[in-house]
């Protein structure tokens, strides 16, 4: 990392650099089960399913289908953003490391298609402060940085959820980025890991701890890089939960 590194000091936050590795490492074991080495494609489908019902329920969504079989309009997006992001094999993580922004409006108009009018799809408020911020996030993602994945996921996260720059469907899309940039930073290339269910589950954790970042006290900020780092390791064990049961 180099001195001029916006990112760097975050890195070094006590406990941050610990977490993000135990998570890469839970990650590389995941990978590492065989079922995974060739049939990753069906793993992969079902955490794309997981981490959207979590992700939707976090944004006070359904966890599964109504009585008529059909999604709510939360459930719905989340559904179609996991999909658009499913193995990672997908145009979306090339727009990602070419044009953020542009897949940032590409992911609300997934998550908020049934949620916000036409007109507002993809469109962050027109708020000064919030075009500045998210400016200086896509310039940080596409090159700006060299902390590891797990701390750059984790901001990227933070900071959608501080800004809520659409005002519809952002934590649906502030957790789908979260997921892009650990695929795209090849931590989790095929997106096997669930982190959301994690985040579910201990959703008061999770809310408090993202109001800590976006306190930007050196406290608020290594409570929830640390806490992401956390989320990944247990998504990493959902991943080979889910390699588990499908071995046999």
């Amino acid at each position: 990392m180099t001195t001029n590194d916006p990112l760097a000091p975050l890195a070094d936050l006590p406990g941050v650099a610990e977490a993000g590795e135990e998570a890469r490492e839970a990650l590389g074991r995941a990978y590492r089960h065989r079922t995974n080495l060739r049939g990753w494609p069906m793993t992969a489908a079902e955490a794309a399913l997981r981490a959207a019902r979590a992700s939707a329920v976090l944004d006070g969504g359904s966890l599964q289908l109504s009585e008529s079989g059909e999604p709510d309009p939360v459930l719905a997006g989340a559904l179609r953003v996991s999909q658009a992001l499913e193995g990672g094999e997908t145009a979306l993580v090339g727009v990602w490391q070419r044009a953020p922004l542009q897949a940032l409006a590409r992911l609300h108009a997934l998550a908020a298609a049934d949620l916000a009018d036409d007109a507002r799809l993809g469109r962050p408020r027109g708020d000064a402060d919030v075009g500045r911020r998210l400016e200086l996030l896509a310039e940080v993602v596409t090159g700006a940085t060299r902390v590891p994945a797990p701390v750059l996921a984790a901001v990227a996260h933070g900071e959608l959820l501080t800004l809520a720059p659409f005002g519809t469907a952002d934590g649906v899309v502030a957790r789908a980025v979260s997921r892009l940039v650990t695929i795209a930073r090849g931590l989790d290339p095929h997106g096997l890991g669930v982190p959301e269910v994690f985040w579910m589950r201990h959703s008061g954790d999770y809310r408090a701890a993202a109001r800590g970042f976006a306190s930007g006290t050196p406290d608020g900020l290594a409570v929830w890089l640390v806490l992401s780092s956390r989320a990944m390791h247990a998504g990493a064990r959902e991943a080979f939960s889910i390699a588990a049961a499908a071995a046999s």
